[in-house]
Order: structure tokens, then C-alpha cells, then sequence
């Protein structure tokens, strides 16, 4: 056992159980309100703030490496919105099995449950960190107060910690762990699916053999403006550290959309088939970098982050399938039910699909190779282990002398 791992893993289960006993108890009654204003004005919140405060800033961490990993000539690094981790068995035996995943040295992961119905109740980083010998840091962002959206309504049971967001593994030591709080896109308590808290980054220092390298994952607002997105980067940039490397990547959310709200979204996409489906998919959804969201990309690289090197142009990284029942009733509660079928009529000539590139890599001060996207997981028999696929990419450090 790693040192400070006993300790971390008590300090997680005391800080979970507060949410279990206190938290989830008021959960009805808190979702009785309507706005995040009535919600901090409530006196059964107010009672419960600082529980709260607690829990969404205390990492959870845990540490199953056993034997310390070899010096490579590169590093792996991937990174993958899971979709909540709902099919864990299948993305875990990927994780072992794939080819290209099975040699991540470091996993950038978001949308990860701890505790949520949906997804078997289980803590979905740490089984991860388990199974493929891994130390983990979970950063929770949320506090659902139901078991979620759409289908996951129907999920067996209760949520037994009600826990969701993102988490950073490695095969090599971490250090510097630092949860960047984000900004909320909308105001969560305004929608059906009402939660407490907000996007969250990670930034820990992993210590190669060759030399210290800072990881960031990165889950930008996806119920946010191309600008609040872009402020959403500036601010995670403003909090790494200026002596090191970096490799930062994740779910950006780069739809290119204002989908603050349905009517913006609706108009939006609107505009969109005015522009001609097949020039904005191929220009737009698999290039936002070249209008829609070009000053989030253009404020990375004015920072000194590569990203035309770092990533597959052009290359879709998910997409919505308006066929499939999931998505059709997903996005019935945030868009009218007449949308489908002028967004199915859209897309007549794309079976119903729309690709999107929204999972990037920057780096800054590594020479980063081989960016990959790896369709296999979704483009398969059965149901795809995620609505995203992974993306990776090998960094080079200079050789230790």
C-alpha cells in the first residue's frame, strides 16, 4: 500500500457519509427549488452549506499501483468522457484489452458517477484505478438530487451517494493535486435534472522518471456559450503552474453552439442548415476551431498551448444519433418535440447522424506525437460503451543523462 492511501480512502468515506446521512435525505425538498438563488436562501441549505463546500472540494484519492512503472521513451496519455461509467465492465475490459488503451500511462476521465444509481451505484474511478493498478484522484462536481436525466430516471434504486465528475489516473506517482472550480454555464436548479455544485478541472504534477509533467482534465460547461466556454479555459490556464509541462485534455465541448438555453440552440441550429448541412458539419462540427469556437483556441495558443499537432483534424470525436430512443429522450427535455423532426430531415442524407469534434489535447513545452481517436468503441455490434470515443496522444521528455 502506496503511503497516505489508508488515510486518504478514510477521509473520503467519512466525507461521503456526510453526504448519504444529511444531504441526500433533503434532496426533495431542496429540489423544490427553483433557482440557485431561492436554493442559497433556503435555511435547510444554509444548514447544509458547509457540508456541501466540503464535499465538492475534497479530492478522493486512492493508490493500487504495486510495482513502480518503467521509464519510457513516451507516454500515453488518454482521455475519454465515459458517459457516466453506466457500462463499466465493457469500458474496463477496453481498457485492458484494446490495443491502443491497453498502453495509457495516464487516463483523463469525466463523467464519472460515484455512488449513482445509474450507473450501479459504484464508485466508478476508483474501480478503474482497481482493475488496472492505478493510483486516482476523483474531483466530484455535482451533488445530484435525483438520479439524473432522460432514461436514467428509470435507473433501479436510489442514489447512495448521489456523487458525479471527473478524475485523473497514472501508472506514475502524483502530486500538486489542485481542484479548479468552474463557473456554471446555467443556473443548475433551474432544470429538471437539479444538482449543487459545478464543473470541475483537475491539475496534479505527475513525476515521470524523466521529469515532472502537469496533467489537467478538462470537462468545459456543455449548457454554456462559445464564450463562457472560452472563459471557462482562460481560467483553468491562469491556475497551472508556469514552470512545467503540460498536457491538458478532455470533453471541451466544442459543439459550437450557444446552447445556454433551447432557444439559442434551436436558432442556432437553424442557422446551421441555412449555412448547408453538409459545410457545417464538414467545416463547423469537425472544425470549430475555425469559426465558432475560434477564440478559445486562439486564446490556448496564445498561451503557448499547441493543439494543431496534438489532435486529428477534422476527425469526429462523438455524434448524436436523432434515431437513437436515448438521445431522442434526452433532448426531448431540452429542446419541443417538433425540433425532431426537422433536425431528422436535416440530416436525411447523414442516416440521421451528426459528428461533432468535441474531445481536444493541448500541450505546452512537450513534444506530443500520434494523436488518435479510436471509433472502435462505438462503431460496433451491441450498444457503444460511450457516447464519446477516446483520444490520446504520446508525449516525448527529455532523457534523464
Amino acid at each position: 500500500m502506496q503511503p497516505g492511501r489508508r488515510t486518504r480512502e478514510a477521509s473520503a468515506a467519512e466525507t461521503y457519509a456526510l453526504v448519504r446521512e444529511k444531504i441526500l435525505p433533503a434532496a426533495d425538498r431542496l429540489s423544490a427549488c427553483r433557482s440557485t438563488t431561492e436554493l442559497r436562501a433556503n435555511p435547510l441549505y444554509q444548514s447544509l452549506a458547509t457540508v456541501v463546500d466540503q464535499m465538492l472540494g475534497t479530492p478522493h484519492w486512492t493508490d493500487f499501483r504495486e510495482t513502480p512503472a518503467p521509464a519510457r521513451p513516451q507516454y500515453r496519455i488518454v482521455a475519454w468522457n465515459i458517459e457516466r461509467g453506466a457500462l463499466l465492465e465493457g469500458q474496463l475490459d477496453a481498457l485492458r484489452t484494446q490495443d491502443y488503451l491497453r498502453e495509457a500511462d495516464v487516463l483523463l476521465i469525466t463523467e464519472a458517477d460515484c455512488g449513482m444509481a445509474r450507473s450501479g451505484n459504484r464508485m466508478v474511478a476508483d474501480a478503474m484505478a482497481r482493475e488496472l493498478g492505478m493510483v486516482q484522484v476523483f474531483a466530484p462536481c455535482y451533488i445530484a438530487l435525483g438520479k439524473g436525466s432522460g432514461a436514467e430516471r428509470d435507473a433501479a434504486g436510489s442514489n447512495e451517494f448521489g456523487l458525479h465528475g471527473n478524475a485523473l489516473l497514472s501508472r506514475y506517482p502524483i502530486r500538486d493535486v489542485r481542484l479548479i472550480p468552474l463557473i456554471n454555464g446555467i443556473d443548475k436548479m433551474a432544470h429538471r435534472e437539479k444538482r449543487l455544485g459545478q464543473q470541475t478541472a483537475i491539475a496534479a504534477v505527475i513525476d515521470f522518471p524523466q521529469g515532472p509533467v502537469e496533467a489537467v482534465c478538462v470537462h468545459l460547461d456543455a449548457n454554456s456559450t462559445q464564450q463562457h466556454r472560452c472563459g471557462q479555459m482562460k481560467h483553468i490556464l491562469s491556475r497551472l503552474n508556469p514552470g512545467l509541462p503540460v498536457a491538458l485534455g478532455g470533453d471541451w465541448n466544442t459543439s459550437t453552439h450557444n446552447s445556454s438555453r433551447a432557444l439559442w440552440s434551436i436558432l442556432g441550429y437553424c442557422l446551421r442548415v441555412l449555412m448547408g448541412v453538409d459545410n457545417s458539419i464538414r467545416n463547423h462540427y469537425l472544425h470549430p476551431e475555425r469559426w465558432f469556437e475560434r477564440r478559445l483556441f486562439a486564446m490556448l495558443e496564445n498561451s503557448g498551448f499547441e493543439h494543431r499537432r496534438t489532435n486529428l483534424p477534422g476527425e469526429y470525436t462523438m455524434y448524436i444519433d436523432v434515431n437513437d430512443p436515448r438521445i431522442f429522450r434526452n433532448l426531448g427535455e431540452w429542446v419541443p418535440g417538433w425540433c425532431f423532426a426537422f433536425i431528422q430531415w436535416a440530416l436525411r442524407h447523414h442516416n440521421g447522424r451528426c459528428p461533432m469534434k468535441l474531445d481536444w489535447f493541448a500541450t505546452r513545452g512537450l513534444r506530443a506525437e500520434n494523436p488518435f481517436v479510436l471509433h472502435d468503441l462505438r462503431d460496433r455490434t451491441g450498444p457503444p460503451l460511450s457516447d464519446h470515443d477516446p483520444v490520446g496522444i504520446d508525449i516525448a521528455l527529455p532523457t534523464v543523462e
